[in-house]
């Protein structure tokens, strides 16, 4: 059966619409990030979405908070957005980054946003909120794999499983709890997101 002439240019024009639609929230997109300064490494091996990677001392914003992986990090996010862009405190505003990470610590979990390069600890301005901390992160060597999709458990677990199945293929012991790192805004599309999980390594 074959669609009415009508029929079928609405379905062209509809499908159309649609890829200029997706074409245009890409094209959003980046022109919406390319500006927001990453946190930088040096890439020592690749292999698909898994890399390991040299990162240098990083200084940051950090705060601490109880509760599941999304409660902690909707908690922590407040008071870190409120320091940079100097809502709470006096002083000008710091730019955003990315990505925001999020560890376990104990029972709890810190939720850090990495300061832009040429910022240190006595330039930058103090936290009002006295839960909100300035530390540098020292060097290190980080394994991290890259997916896309919507934040969720299942899918951080999912990739969790297959990262530490591949450091166990390549006989590497993980240093302490994983990093989760997040480097889009809530509004961000699943397929456009760019999410990672990281494990310090010897």
């Amino acid at each position: 059966m074959t669609l009415p002439r009508k029929a079928y240019r609405m379905f062209i024009i509809l499908a159309l619409a649609l890829v200029a639609a997706v074409i245009g929230l890409a094209g959003f997109w980046y022109v919406q990030t390319r500006n927001v300064e990453i946190a930088r490494y040096a890439v020592i091996e690749a292999d698909g979405p898994i890399e390991i990677r040299d990162y240098p001392a990083l200084t940051v914003a950090e705060v601490t908070r109880s509760g599941t992986r999304d409660q902690a990090v909707r908690a922590g996010f407040g008071p870190l957005a409120r320091y940079i862009f100097a809502s709470d405190r006096g002083g000008g505003k710091i730019a955003m980054t990315a990505p925001v990470t999020q560890s376990e610590a104990g029972n709890a979990w810190t939720i850090r946003f990495i300061m832009p390069s040429g910022y240190t600890l006595a330039s930058l301005p103090k936290p009002a909120a006295s839960d909100v901390k300035l530390v540098v992160v020292p060097p290190a060597r980080r394994v991290a794999i890259r997916f896309s999709g919507w934040w969720s458990d299942t899918l951080f677990t999912g990739k969790n499983a297959q990262l530490l199945a591949w450091m166990k293929t390549r006989a590497i012991t993980p240093v302490g709890a994983p990093t989760f790192a997040y480097y889009n805004d809530p509004f961000t599309p699943g397929f456009l997101r760019r999410n990672e999980i990281l494990y310090e390594i010897p």
